[in-house]
């Protein structure tokens, strides 16, 4: 008979069971939260995928996966370890930078109605035919140069048992980006049955402010005011790139979807007839409930109301956390972006003194919601959480008020990732009667890899997708974990391996067992040693299991693979060499080899590159650009972004048994600077996204593109002064290329 130990830690996951009947016999507890006290554990359910980016769990036990490139794959359960693909939309998906599949949902009678629902980067211009890019931008006419434009797209597609079956079915095909970031967003239904959709604004990302003023062979690929495609962009009147997640506030255009969060029909993508716009003449305008997001990147309903929380990834300063009270409310909410960054006006997008912006500082506070919590990239989340800096908000998961996998303190608590701190903080409720989060006593919940996307599952644990490639669970009190170290895992015939299982863990005080499948046959008997040795001189390749006991009955296993008579391949980066510096737009080639002490020389189609970018304004995180499949060689345009940033190009070598290495070179950027003065000293400009006092300097990888800005008017020491001219003839607000070193002067002239 189980002890009162055991119940009490297992018992949350036996509710609705006969053994819950046998412990309500008992007088025990079975359906209440397990006590505080003990332990969460960090599990992978799902290995082995490629860039995973959001998941969903069907009623029926089903798990389906999306990856960044476009294929679905289906796991029959947590336990199943060889998915079936589900569909593949490759062809369809532009899977370049920040692009991909990154939403999916199921239909909530999924499978009785049998509909899975994609949001993705498509890889064509609205309503062009995919693929056009071939998943990468190459230059002209550059990926953050002037932009290779594609749409977004959400559609609908028909289940037959594990895989797709008829053609999709398009609901919406819009949301234009030129730029690789931003893109579109998430997918969650809401408790009235309506489909919610986010979307980010499409725009430039790096020194210079997108209004739409960049384009190949045109300007402003989307048309927006003023002069429509290919007309001139300029301050004050322009309303393209990132202006555009302000698209519903201007009347002399169709509404945009960008930056924007909609609410519409899943059988046909149109506004729902009780949206705040419902009687508007635009499409795009009925399907909105709320706007001015950078990059809604993540968003959740609060059980079991109609709220929508919404993570919007932030650009210098701030992450936020915002939330859309009442979706059907006559007043759709604007959270400011880009006039606003929080609930403080962007100080770069102030000084450029576009129209949208100021009509929207004009009406006053009022006329933006601000967020319900933000952090800034500089700071901690938590005191001390040894999180880092930056920032990109990735997760947002309320716990149901009523769930029992874990202590009863995170019942309604919500949870929250980010991807470039690589941790999930945990904010409780305020209370049983205040179902909000308390954002003051926020925590830190435990440190991830990567995470992209969080998920409550069925048994009531929190899920995240790693997009390292896994899928994990965050468990409490769960069966102990093994854990497989190993002094050699290849090498010569006859090879000798020292096995150690020492790290294993009970998750909660207790003696382990062991017990070890060193020859592969299947069966844990070939020791009970925490640390065994075994020698293997067959050629084949052999899988060794540890499964360990804690004296409740809980079991953990692990797996390892020995090789013997393998060693991994030894790849080798020809060029560029350790060293190279490079500037915007230099065009970069590549080549390398592998060579294998079995196999000797490699063919390249063992080989794989993948060009990372690492963008560092406090802590580092990662942009992964490109990856080069099959190939000993070929090239790559340095792309434009904010410094300090610096590339990281890897070669990848696979041989014939499965292993792998890779070598890496890193390419640190050529820099320039840039000054800014001003007659008289000490007025305000903004280049790119700094602002401050003239004069003042900033630092910038070379052959960057500057957006600069003298406001006007100011006044300094009682006198008012109104812009007058640039020393290079530039208007108020331009963009100005920064090879070398390059002074500008604003110049102001004194008026009444």
């Amino acid at each position: 008979m189980m002890t009162r130990r055991m119940l009490s830690r297992r018992g949350a996951r036996l509710c609705f069971s006969f053994a819950a009947v046998v412990l309500i016999a008992l007088g025990l507890a079975a359906c209440e939260p397990p006590p505080s006290g003990g332990s969460f554990t960090d599990t992978i359910v799902f290995r082995g995928l490629t860039a995973p980016t959001t998941f969903r769990f069907a009623s029926d036990g089903r798990v389906f996966v999306a990856e960044k490139s476009g294929l679905i794959k289906v796991f029959d359960s947590l336990r199943d370890t060889t998915p079936t693909i589900f569909a593949d939309l490759r062809t369809e998906v532009d899977d370049y930078w920040d692009r991909g599949l990154l939403g999916l949902a199921l239909h909530p009678d999924f499978p009785q109605k049998p509909w899975v629902y994609v949001l993705y980067s498509r890889d064509a211009p609205i309503g062009g035919t995919a693929p056009v890019w071939h998943d990468t931008c190459p230059t002209p006419p550059g990926a953050v140069d002037d932009g290779c434009v594609i749409s977004g797209r959400l559609a609908r597609l028909k289940a037959s048992g594990d895989h797709m079956t008829e053609p999709m079915q398009v609901l919406i095909d819009g949301w234009c980006q030129q730029y690789p970031s931003h893109s579109i967003g998430d997918l969650q239904f809401g408790s009235d049955g309506a489909l919610y959709v986010s979307g980010g604004d499409g725009a430039g990302f790096s020194t210079w402010l997108d209004y739409g003023q960049r384009g190949s062979p045109r300007t402003n690929p989307r048309g927006d005011p003023p002069g429509g495609v290919g007309g001139a962009m300029r301050s004050p009147s322009a309303e393209g790139g990132a202006l555009r997640a302000q698209d519903l506030r201007t009347t002399t255009d169709p509404v945009g979807l960008n930056g924007a969060l909609l609410r519409v029909n899943p059988d046909t993508g149109a506004g729902l007839p009780d949206n705040p716009l419902a009687s508007s003449s635009d499409p795009n305008a009925r399907r909105i409930v709320a706007y001015g997001f950078r990059n809604p990147f993540r968003f959740v309903m609060r059980p079991p109301s109609s709220e929508v929380w919404v993570g919007d990834v932030g650009w210098q300063t701030y992450e936020e956390i915002n939330r859309v009270n009442n979706p059907k409310s006559p007043k759709v909410a604007n959270f400011g972006w880009p006039c606003y960054e929080s609930a403080s006006r962007q100080p770069a997008w102030d000084s450029a003194n576009f129209s949208i912006c100021e009509n929207l500082f004009a009406a006053g506070s009022s006329a933006v919601t601000a967020p319900v919590f933000r952090y800034d990239h500089g700071a901690a989340v938590v005191a001390g959480d040894k999180c880092g800096g930056g920032g990109s908000i990735t997760g947002l998961a309320f716990m149901p008020a009523d769930a029992i996998a874990y202590p009863a303190e995170y019942q309604g608590a919500m949870f929250f990732a980010d991807y470039s701190r690589e941790c999930i903080w945990v904010a409780p409720r305020q209370g049983p009667n205040a179902p909000y989060p308390d954002m003051s006593k926020r925590q830190l919940f435990m440190a991830a890899s990567e995470p992209v996307d969080l998920q409550i599952g069925p048994n009531g644990d929190l899920f995240y997708a790693d997009l390292t490639g896994s899928i994990h669970e965050i468990r409490y009190n769960s069966p102990p974990i093994a854990v497989i170290n190993a002094d050699r895992k290849f090498g010569p015939r006859p090879l000798t391996v020292h096995f150690d299982g020492t790290a294993s863990y009970a998750t909660y005080a207790s003696p382990l067992t062991y017990g070890w499948d060193l020859d592969g046959d299947g069966a844990f008997d070939d020791s009970t040693s925490p640390t065994p040795t075994f020698t293997y001189t067959g050629s084949q390749n052999v899988t060794v299991r540890l499964k360990v006991t804690d004296n409740g009955g809980g079991v953990g296993t692990a797996t390892t693979v020995v090789r013997p008579g393998d060693t991994p391949p030894q790849p080798v980066i020809d060029t560029p060499p350790t060293g190279t510096t490079w500037h915007v737009g230099q065009n970069i080639d590549f080549s390398g080899h592998a060579t294998d002490a079995e196999q000797g020389s490699l063919p390249s189609s063992a080989l794989q590159w993948t060009l990372l970018l690492h963008h560092c304004p406090s802590s580092c995180h990662l942009h992964t650009i490109q990856t080069f499949d099959q190939t000993d060689h070929g090239s790559f345009v340095a792309p434009e972004h904010d410094y300090p940033s610096y590339l990281e190009l890897k070669l990848k070598a696979t041989d014939a048994g499965g292993l792998v290495f890779t070598s890496t070179v890193r390419l640190d950027p050529q820099t320039a600077t840039l000054t800014l003065q001003s007659d008289p000293s000490g007025l305000n400009a903004a280049a790119g996204f700094t602002t401050g006092t003239t004069p003042f300097t900033i630092t910038v990888i070379s052959g960057s593109s500057v957006t600069v800005s003298a406001p006007s008017p100011q006044t300094i020491g009682g006198t008012n002064y109104q812009f007058d001219s640039w020393s290079d003839g530039g208007a108020q607000t331009h963009d100005i290329v920064v090879s070398t070193a390059r002074t500008l002067r604003a110049r102001y002239t004194a008026s009444p």
